[in-house]
């Protein structure tokens, strides 16, 4: 994950999805927490759109439709924006956590379930393949439309996932999650040509320095 200034342009349109995973992906758009590299990419109502639209967890035309709703409507923006950003943190908490293979904080799994049931609530099963799945309209629950498959995907991962393969980037200053699907389950990095390379660097450049 390429480290950028913070004042720069969000980039929550084109990440890069690594994490095998959609919560876990949605979870990347911040990095570098509690670093001065750290890196915010929904700091807009906008942005939270534009990587729904990225990830595909919503359409084209719904991506299209809410993001002009966002721009029009203060409130809108304000709410889907909050509830992003706390679906958010809740997830990348609970991955974390799992990753270093301690106990997820309470208060992410109260706040992940909360924001589950609220958008789930604004839902309807309908009939599927193979299986039935969760429907929302995007025009009468912008919001819930919008996050609902992210909350889920997280819920059915810390459900359902296998706890050993959710793992946190060993980069310094990084803090990605990806649920490792290698089939030795020994992946260490986000991305091995970004934070692998710059590991590899900075072990020649000691024993360099040794030498």
């Amino acid at each position: 994950m390429t480290v950028i200034p913070q004042t720069s342009l969000s980039r929550a349109g084109s990440l890069p999805l690594i994490a095998d995973d959609l919560a876990l992906d949605f979870a990347n758009t911040e990095s570098g927490r509690g670093f001065p590299s750290h890196q915010d990419h929904l700091r807009e109502a906008t942005n939270v759109v534009e990587w729904l639209a990225h990830a595909k967890v919503l359409p084209v035309e719904d991506a299209g439709w809410l993001r002009k709703r966002v721009s029009d409507r203060a409130d809108l923006a304000a709410d889907l924006l909050k509830q992003a950003t706390e679906l958010r943190a809740a997830i990348h908490d609970v991955g974390a956590a799992l990753g270093r293979h301690v106990k997820p904080p309470e208060a992410s799994l109260a706040s992940l379930s909360a924001l589950h049931a609220r958008f789930v609530a604004q839902a309807k099963l309908a009939p599927g393949a193979p299986a039935c799945r969760w429907l929302w309209g995007v025009r009468s629950s912008p919001v819930e439309a919008a996050l609902g498959p992210v909350a889920l995907a997280a819920v059915r991962l810390f459900t359902e996932g296998d706890f050993h393969r959710i793992r946190e980037c060993g980069g310094q200053a990084c803090g990605w999650l990806f649920y490792d699907q290698s089939k030795n389950n020994r992946r260490r990095w986000c991305e091995m040509e970004v934070c692998g390379n710059r590991a590899k660097q900075r072990r020649l450049a000691a024993r360099r320095r040794g030498a």
